[in-house]
C-alpha cells in the first residue's frame, strides 16, 4: 500500500515510520523541509518524500494522486498560544483540498480524548480539526489518546524533570486531575493496525492504557520505578499562568507549550471504551511498565524521536534558508588547528552539547543558558537526543542543527537562544587535515552590535578553549 505519512518528523510519526516500512508498505513523508527529517541513511533510501507546508497556499499540480491511504498526524499547540486554533483548523482544511483529487480510501487521524463539555483551546481545537477532517472524501478513523508516555515524548520528559529536580514539590490543584497515560509502543500499534480495516472506518475510538491515574499519582509511581524519594504538597493558590512558569522554569518545555499544557491539565482526560482494543486484539501496557520501556530506550541510545526535535522556532520552519552562512554585515570569530586523527576529532563533534558539554567553560555555557531563559528564550535544557549521532533539524541545547554530514566533515549549528540577532557555529576538517571553528553573528541594529562587543571577552576564551580541547583525542 502507498501511505501518505503528514508530520513525519514529528515525535509520533518518526515512530510510526519504522512500523509501516516493516509491514511492508510504501511511504511517502510529508515535511516542509526533507532535509530536516532525521532518518539514518539506508532509511532515507526506503522513503520518499513531498515538500509542502499545509499553512500556504494549495497547489496540488504535483501532489501524489495515487495513495491508498494517510496518516495525519500535523499540530500547532507549541508554535503558539494565541492563535494555534485557528492554524491547525487551517491546515486540515488545506489537507482534505490536496487529498480531493486522489485516490485515497482511509485517513487515520490521531487526536485527544475529548469527554467533558467543557475544553481547553488545546483539545477543543483538535475536535475542530476531526469534525474538518471528516467532510473530506475519504473513510475516516479518530484515534483519541491522552498522555503518551514514552522516551522523548513531553509528558514522559516534563515529569522525569519535574521527579528527578524536586524532592519536593509545592504543585498546583490539577495535580488531582485523572488522566489515562498510554504508552507509545501502544499508541504506534493501534496507528498502525487500524489501517485500512473496515470495520473501523467513519468513526472515533478512545485509547488509552490500563491505569486511570491522577497526575500526582502519575508523578508518586514514576518515583517509586525510579527509586526516589518525592514529596508533593498541593495548594489551591497557583494560577494557570503561575503554573505555566513553573512548569516552564523546572522542565524543558517551551513558555508556549507550558501555557497550552496547562491549560489541558485542569481537564480530566479518560477513555470511555476499549473497544478497539478488542477490534485490534491489542492489550495495552501499563503506566509503570511504559516507565520501564522508556529508561531501557534510554539506557541503549535507542530514542528514536524527541518532542524537542520537532519544536524547530517560526523562522527555522524551513533550514535551507539559513544553510548558506552569510557574510556580509556579519561579526565573526574564526579559529583553526591541525588535527592529527581527524575521525576521532570528529567523533568529539558530533558528540558535543548534552551531558558531553562544550568542550570548555561548561559553567558559562550553563550560565548564558540561564539568562535566556530567564528573558524568555529556550536555555541548555533541551539536550539532545543521542549521545553522538546528529541530524539536521534536531535541538541540540539551545542551538538548532543545520547541517550535519560526516563524509563531508562538517557540522552546522543555528542558535535558537534570545538574541539581538542571528547567529551561527560551524565546525569543518578540511583536506588538510585542519579543523576550522567559525562562530559568525549577524547584529540586528545597535543592540546586537553591543551585545556582540560586550561577549568578546568571553568568546576569546571560550571558543579557543574549545577548539583545543576538540582537537584532543588522547
Amino acid at each position: 500500500m502507498k501511505i501518505l505519512l503528514t508530520g513525519a518528523n514529528g515525535y509520533i510519526g518518526l515512530r510510526l515510520l519504522p512500523s509501516l516500512l516493516e509491514k511492508g508498505h510504501e511511504v511517502i513523508c510529508c515535511v516542509r523541509d526533507k532535509n530536516r527529517i532525521p532518518l539514518d541513511p539506508e532509511t532515507r533510501k526506503r522513503v520518499s518524500f513531498y515538500e509542502v507546508d499545509f499553512l500556504k497556499d494549495v497547489d496540488t499540480a504535483d501532489f501524489p494522486k495515487d495513495i491508498d491511504a494517510a496518516y495525519y498526524l500535523i499540530h500547532s499547540m507549541s508554535a503558539s498560544t494565541n492563535d494555534f486554533d485557528e492554524l491547525e483548523a487551517k491546515a486540515a482544511k488545506n489537507f482534505n483540498k490536496y487529498l480531493a483529487e486522489t485516490s485515497i480510501k482511509h485517513v487515520v487521524y490521531l487526536s485527544g480524548i475529548v469527554n467533558e463539555d467543557t475544553l481547553s483551546k488545546h483539545l477543543s481545537s483538535r475536535k475542530k480539526v476531526e469534525e474538518i477532517l471528516y467532510e473530506g472524501n475519504y473513510n475516516l478513523t479518530v484515534l483519541r489518546a491522552g498522555i503518551v508516555v514514552g522516551s522523548g515524548s513531553s509528558s514522559f520528559e516534563i515529569i522525569r524533570d519535574l521527579c528527578e529536580k524536586l524532592p519536593i514539590m509545592v504543585a498546583p490543584k490539577w495535580l488531582k486531575t485523572r488522566i489515562q497515560p498510554i504508552a507509545i509502543r501502544d499508541v504506534i500499534s493501534f496507528l498502525s493496525e487500524v489501517l485500512l480495516k473496515e470495520a473501523c472506518y467513519n468513526q472515533s475510538f478512545d485509547i488509552g492504557g490500563p491505569d486511570v491515574l491522577t497526575y500526582k499519582q502519575m508523578l508518586l509511581k514514576y518515583a517509586k520505578v525510579r527509586k526516589l524519594k518525592l514529596w508533593i504538597i498541593s495548594v489551591p493558590v497557583m494560577s494557570p499562568r503561575l503554573s505555566s512558569y513553573w512548569l516552564y522554569f523546572v522542565t524543558s518545555t517551551t513558555y508556549k507549550l507550558a501555557v497550552n499544557l496547562v491549560d489541558s491539565m485542569r481537564h480530566e482526560v479518560v477513555a470511555r471504551d476499549n473497544k478497539l482494543q478488542e477490534i485490534l486484539n491489542i492489550q495495552p501496557i501499563t503506566y509503570e511498565e511504559a516507565i520501564k520501556n522508556a529508561f531501557i530506550k534510554i539506557e541503549q541510545n535507542l530514542v528514536i524521536s524527541s518532542w524537542k526535535d520537532s519544536l524547530v522556532a517560526g523562522r527555522l520552519s524551513n533550514l535551507k534558508g539559513y544553510i548558506q552562512v552569510p557574510t556580509f554585515g556579519c561579526l565573526k570569530d574564526e579559529q583553526s588547528i591541525e588535527v592529527k586523527n581527524p575521525e576521532a576529532v570528529l567523533e568529539n563533534i558530533w558528540s558535543i552539547g548534552g551531558t558531553r558539554g562544550w568542550y570548555y567553560g561548561n559553567w558559562l555555557w550553563k550560565v548564558r543558558g540561564f539568562i535566556d531563559q530567564l528573558f524568555g528564550g529556550i536555555g541548555l535544557r533541551r539536550g539532545r537526543t543521542h549521545p553522538n549521532k546528529i541530524y539536521a533539524g534536531d535541538s541540540l541545547d539551545f542551538w538548532r542543527v543545520l547541517y550535519a554530514d560526516k563524509e563531508e566533515k562538517r557540522l552546522l549549528l543555528f542558535a535558537e537562544m534570545k538574541v539581538p540577532g542571528e547567529a551561527w557555529l560551524d565546525f569543518c576538517i578540511d583536506e588538510n587535515n585542519v579543523l576550522h571553528q567559525t562562530a559568525t553573528f549577524r547584529p540586528k541594529g545597535l543592540w546586537g552590535r553591543l551585545y556582540w562587543y560586550t561577549m568578546l571577552p568571553f568568546h576569546y576564551f571560550i571558543f579557543s578553549g574549545m577548539i583545543n580541547n576538540i582537537a584532543k583525542t588522547e
